[in-house]
């Protein structure tokens, strides 16, 4: 079969998974468990390539696909999905359309631009990434779901909010910075509040 199948990609496929799941959810009006999706989406990226760097004897071949594979997932679930979501409960005016075409096109370049530059990072070094350049994709499985876990909170200002929202991370996607790559307990942080941001959410829902 075509492709690469150890464990040093089954997290991105996982996640690739949820990411898709997560839309369909989306399109179906199920806002909650889309949201979910992309939480575990972004819980996934957080261990696939620290796992995948545990695999000393992979192939050059094996390090190119990781990458693509890698940022081809992440667009699916933090480029597409957060957009749907949006557009499912019902923020879809031409301008909204327009900022999440922004959105999306911002992370297809800045995940462009990554690939590119990684490869040839690594080409030069086998040390480990220490900054982010631009605000990862990423980010989205985390700021996303809080932007939505106030959503019944801020009302008839939420399309209002929600859509800046995204403009500015669409901004921060290929805006020319550096944030420092965060280590196991600052991805633990985001693990913990992840879990606060679900049962936000699910208390927002079932208090209603």
């Amino acid at each position: 079969m075509i492709g690469f199948y150890n464990y040093t990609v089954i997290l991105t496929y996982i996640g690739f998974a949820c990411g898709s799941v997560g839309i369909y959810l989306a399109a179906d009006g199920k806002t909650n468990a889309a949201i979910l999706m992309l939480l575990l989406a972004g819980f996934c990226d957080m261990f696939d390539g620290k796992i995948a760097k545990r695999k000393t004897d992979r192939t050059e071949s094996e390090k190119r696909f990781g990458i693509q594979i890698d940022s081809l997932s992440d667009m699916i679930c933090f480029g597409i999905l957060p957009p749907v979501i949006a557009f499912s409960v019902g923020m879809h005016t031409p301008l909204q359309i327009a900022v999440y075409t922004c959105y999306s096109l911002a992370a297809l370049i800045r995940l462009a631009y990554f690939n590119v530059t990684e490869e040839i990072r690594q080409k030069k070094t086998d040390e480990r990434r220490k900054v982010y350049e631009g605000l990862p994709v990423t980010s989205s499985a985390l700021t996303i779901p809080l932007l939505f876990a106030f959503r019944h909170d801020l009302g008839e200002y939420f399309p209002m909010t929600a859509t800046i929202a995204y403009a500015v991370i669409a901004v921060a996607f290929v805006t020319r910075f550096t944030l420092k790559k965060p280590g196991m307990r600052i991805m633990l942080l985001f693990i913990l509040i992840g879990a606060l941001e679900l049962a936000l959410l699910l208390y927002k829902h079932y208090a209603r």
